[in-house]
């Protein structure tokens, strides 16, 4: 599908504004249409963090955890299977025992034995550990665990829920919950992840601490040492880059350039090939959470957390290269799946359609989620892709587009076809659903019914939108460094820029990217479309990313085009 490009909208004086406090004028524009209106609001630094207290009940949760800790009680995290899980995992672990707490453990569930959440077979298990739990505390799960914390209540179990995800109608009736997205919540922030909420209470516990007597400003442990994996669960997560998250963000990479950060964390930028010296928040979201995913994709995510939580280099080190060759099994799965889908649609019409549903055979459920996201970016359809459970059950993974609220559109499901979901989660663009394989069929035309009647036809017409043309003389390593230095992610993307070229050269290398020598107004240009096999026109409308190429100590601009008009 040929897109649309567009230029986005800004704020001419606000623009003025930054150019005028010395940024170059392409990226002023493109921060003033992202809501930037001086250079105070890129002032990314701990101190303009939004206060814990406007987390709603998380003095409460911190008074709970410090008498759990002045009693001597058994603190058990459950976590979830994803990175953003396995982050808030090891930061309630190390944050818990860094402020007093003798006895912390952790469960995770596995996710191919027992889904997602506080299920009552989780809360099981956790009753029947030696020794057993007094309080449970669950990371990036738990709004949803209704079941789960009543089973937790009849065994004796306090639960503690710390989560992100939106709550259904009820709510659990756990001691404590702290969400930003629960109902009264008036945290600034929305989308804190996983691990940021934990964060949150980690520092709120700390104050509990403080007002006790406990320790002292002097005595406390320092909670910013958790910031490089608060940044690390936050870009994976894929949660959108607020202001409060991109100074999370940007306070954890700080703290990985200057080398102060968790030995598992330095181990996995090694094997990924990474400099952390020189890190940024794509090698967070491409090279080290993707490795932390694989453990829960195709393993056990255990490995991930220990991977984060280990201090010794040698231990981290062997578990990154665990974590490293589970997801080199992973791309190659993702790589035959993918293949599998392609086949799958090339025999379908989908221009009238609203919708993708895929299932096949073989596929494995921990990988369907990225088959899904990569066939949404290609046809623009929200894409649900399932994976058979056992015998009788069908575990799907969903993505979705701008404009389609992809778990609201799961809960319309249910209200127009009650028996076919038996249960489901998620949030706008990402979520899961589980349903038994004989209304696989039944699914799919539910699902592209309440997209029919739901959503407006122009939702489905895929436009880019561009931070406008650059200049023959704007492509310069100041400009890439300049942008280099802001904090970019879900919700504020990199800059992309657009213009017609005359293509000079086209070669494909390694049977898969387009090499390309561009022309602007008698410049040449190096430029590379990954994943881009057909070649182009003589001359091309192109969006495009700004990059480096360096090649032998050498470093030039070269652009990543993205899109053609």
């Amino acid at each position: 599908m040929t897109p649309r490009l567009i230029a986005r909208d800004f704020d001419a004086a606000a623009a003025q504004r930054l150019t005028a406090g010395g940024l170059p004028a392409p990226l002023a524009r493109a921060l003033a249409a992202r809501g930037i209106a001086s250079m105070s609001d890129l002032e990314l630094t701990a101190r303009a963090l939004a206060a814990p207290a406007a987390l709603a009940h998380v003095e409460a949760a911190a008074r709970l955890l410090a008498d759990a800790i002045e009693t001597g009680r058994r603190l058990l995290i459950v976590a979830d299977y994803d990175c953003d899980g396995a982050t808030a995992c090891a930061v309630a672990v190390r944050g818990l025992r860094a402020l007093g707490a003798c006895h912390v453990d952790y469960l995770v569930p596995n996710r191919f034995e027992y889904g997602y959440g506080l299920s009552p077979e989780i809360v099981e298990l956790a009753a029947r550990r030696e020794p057993r739990p007094d309080l449970l505390i669950t990371v990036d799960n738990g709004i949803a665990s209704v079941e789960g914390v009543a089973r937790a209540k009849a065994l004796g179990l306090q639960v503690l829920i710390t989560d992100h995800h939106l709550p259904g109608e009820r709510l659990p009736d756990a001691a404590v919950i702290v969400n930003p997205n629960q109902p009264g919540c008036g945290f600034p922030s929305k989308h804190l992840a996983g691990v940021g909420v934990m964060f949150y209470v980690l520092a709120a516990l700390r104050a509990e601490l403080r007002r006790r007597g406990r320790i002292s400003e002097a005595t406390q442990p320092r909670l910013d040492e958790l910031l490089p994996l608060v940044a690390l669960g936050t870009v994976a997560d894929v949660v959108r880059l607020d202001h409060n998250n991109r100074i999370l963000v940007a306070e954890g990479l700080r703290r990985i350039r200057a080398g102060r950060m968790q030995a598992g964390l330095a181990a996995l930028f090694q094997v990924a090939g990474r400099s952390a010296r020189n890190a940024q928040a794509a090698d967070l979201g491409f090279a080290i959470g993707p490795r932390i995913n694989a453990a829960g994709r195709l393993s056990d995510m255990s490995i991930g957390i220990e991977c984060l939580l280990a201090d010794d280099a040698e231990r981290a080190l062997d578990l990154a290269r665990q974590l490293d060759a589970l997801n080199r099994e992973r791309r190659a799965l993702e790589a035959d799946m993918q293949f599998e889908a392609a086949v799958e649609l090339d025999a379908c019409a989908l221009d009238q359609k609203r919708s993708i549903t895929l299932f096949n055979e073989g596929w494995h459920q921990g990988v369907v989620g990225l088959v899904a996201a990569r066939v949404k970016e290609r046809h623009h359809r929200p894409t649900i892709a399932f994976a058979r459970a056992d015998a009788t059950t069908l575990r799907g993974s969903g993505r979705s587009i701008d404009g389609v609220h992809l778990r609201d559109a799961l809960d319309l499901v249910t209200k127009v076809a009650p028996q076919v979901i038996e249960k489901f989660g998620g949030h706008a663009m990402a979520a899961g659903l589980t349903l038994k394989a004989e209304r696989y069929e039944a699914f799919g035309r539910a699902f592209e019914a309440v997209l029919q009647t739901s959503c407006e036809a122009a939702l489905f017409q895929r436009t880019i939108a561009t931070d406008g043309q650059l200049a023959p003389d704007d492509f310069t390593l100041g400009l890439l460094e300049s942008i280099e230095r802001q904090i970019w992610g879900q919700g504020f993307p990199p800059p992309l820029f657009a213009n017609e070229f005359a293509v000079l050269e086209q070669r494909l290398i390694n049977d898969a990217h387009l090499r390309l020598t561009l022309e602007l107004d008698g410049r040449r240009l190096p430029a590379i479309w990954f994943r881009r096999s057909a070649p182009l026109p003589s001359r091309a409308l192109l969006a495009y990313r700004l990059d480096a190429d360096d090649y032998q100590g050498l470093r030039r601009i070269q652009l990543v085009i993205e899109h053609m008009g």
